[in-house]
């Protein structure tokens, strides 16, 4: 029998995590929950949508588990308070590991993780609570993922490096073998990380520039 689930959000993220849950794991979707001030409607995805501060009214931690479906906000302290919110109301929080990830056993995977499909996670590597993993990346052997990560698609994070606590990493990113990023750094896109970063700093990959002849005027396309 499936344990059901109630995931805070009703935005795309919570509706992305309900079509996973739904399609891929042991959960069954219940309903939804957001703050008072969110709440525009009775209803998300044609489940319940009720206010978090008295969820546990309707669905009471022992017969429902949680879900934070929250993006990297505040460099992704928005989603690690929920989760510490939902713990003080007695939920226990489920984590979603793709079926179609490439993992290896003794992966060890904290609460409310959300680890799309694609991902290839080495061994040995662990991660830590509140990570999302979207699909994708690359997870290097001996690796460590702090808590509260978001990682978005088609990173490269090679073999014994350490993203420590709070960090955002953009797409096509690639970090080099060994070393440590610190806490709350922003990745950018496409950027390359060769050398530790310091806690809180901004690393951005560069953008391609506008070519000064238009595309009509290029012979071979």
């Amino acid at each position: 029998m499936k344990r059901q689930l109630v995931i805070f959000g009703a935005g795309d993220i919570a509706e992305v995590a309900s079509f996973y849950f739904s399609h891929d794991s042991d959960y069954r979707v219940a309903a939804f929950a957001v703050d008072p001030a969110y709440r525009k409607d009775d209803a998300f995805c044609g489940l319940p949508l009720v206010s978090f501060e008295d969820v546990e009214a309707s669905f009471p931690p022992s017969g429902f588990d949680f879900f934070v479906a929250v993006s990297y906000s505040k460099l992704n302290a928005t989603r690690a308070q929920k989760c510490r919110e939902a713990r003080q109301k007695g939920y226990r929080l489920a984590s979603y590991v793709s079926s179609k990830a490439s993992v290896w056993p003794g992966l060890e995977v904290g609460e409310n993780c959300f680890i799309l499909e694609d991902n290839t996670i080495q061994p040995f590597v662990r991660i830590g609570e509140g990570v999302t993993l979207w699909s994708g990346n690359h997870i290097g052997h001996h690796s460590r993922i702090g808590d509260y990560c978001f990682i978005t698609s088609h990173v490269v994070v090679s073999g014994g490096v350490t993203v420590q606590d709070g960090c955002f990493i953009g797409v096509n990113a690639t970090i080099r073998d060994h070393v440590t990023i610190g806490a709350r750094c922003v990745i950018g896109a496409g950027a390359l990380i060769l050398g530790d970063a310091e806690p809180e700093g901004v690393y951005a990959g560069s953008a391609s520039e506008r070519a000064k002849i238009p595309s009509t005027r290029l012979r071979k396309m």
